[in-house]
């Protein structure tokens, strides 16, 4: 269950979206907050101090990413950006720029409420965590050792840095461009390729079948996922 009172705010110009989310969030015990535009949004955002933001993209005055980026400006709330599934690279745009993580509408309740509390526990996170366990699979950030029930994992440097990123980010999409950046540069940021080899060596490693992974899952045209504790 979320933290008793934690606050969300949704920006979304949709009246029954907004109905839907405040129906089904306040059923879990949040507390709700609406506005209607891009700018009532970032009013509603600095005054309603809200624990996540819930962000539509096509808002009537407002680019949803001038809005993304102006709360960036001042705040590292944690932002789920919702948007319709042909704008694949609205979603790649949002997430390099600064939001946490995207669903498309239509869209479940149960997998938003998902990314609720994922997106949630990150942005509540003062510190690195020495040691992150998600099922069976461990990552230890301290000693640069991950094991899978129990059993050490042998990785090589390049590998154990895309599991390590995406590790420290569990729960929410990383782009190609972040990973690509973050491992071998800015030069390297179109080499998607490189991902993709690297990605299916990880999974032979640690996924029970690589065919069906079960830690890390692709999020099509965008970049990867590492499942988020639940």
């Amino acid at each position: 269950m979320p933290a008793k009172g934690a606050r969300i705010l949704i920006i979304d110009d949709e009246e029954q979206i907004r109905r839907l989310l405040r129906v089904a969030l306040e059923g879990h015990d949040y507390q709700i907050d609406e506005a209607t535009s891009g700018q009532d949004g970032l009013r509603q955002a600095s005054t309603f101090h809200p624990d996540l933001i819930i962000l539509d993209l096509g808002l009537p005055d407002l680019d949803g990413l001038a809005v993304l980026g102006r709360i960036r400006e001042w705040s590292h709330v944690p932002v789920i950006i919702l948007t319709v599934q042909e704008h694949e690279n609205e979603k790649i745009r949002a997430l390099d720029s600064g939001a946490d993580d995207y669903i498309t509408k239509p869209f479940s309740m149960g997998e938003l409420l998902a990314r609720i509390r994922v997106a949630m526990r990150h942005g509540a996170k003062t510190e690195d965590e020495p040691v992150i366990a998600i099922g069976d699979l461990s990552v230890d950030l301290a000693h640069r050792l991950v094991t899978l029930k129990g059993r050490e994992v042998k990785l090589t440097p390049t590998e154990y840095d895309i599991l390590k990123n995406l590790a420290v980010y569990a729960g929410r999409v990383l782009t190609h461009k972040q990973l690509l950046c973050q491992i071998w540069g800015k030069e390297y940021q179109k080499e998607t390729h490189y991902l993709r080899i690297y990605i299916g060596q990880l999974r032979k490693k640690i996924e029970p079948d690589p065919t069906q992974p079960r830690y890390i899952l692709t999020e099509p045209g965008v970049g990867y996922r590492l499942i988020g504790k639940e």
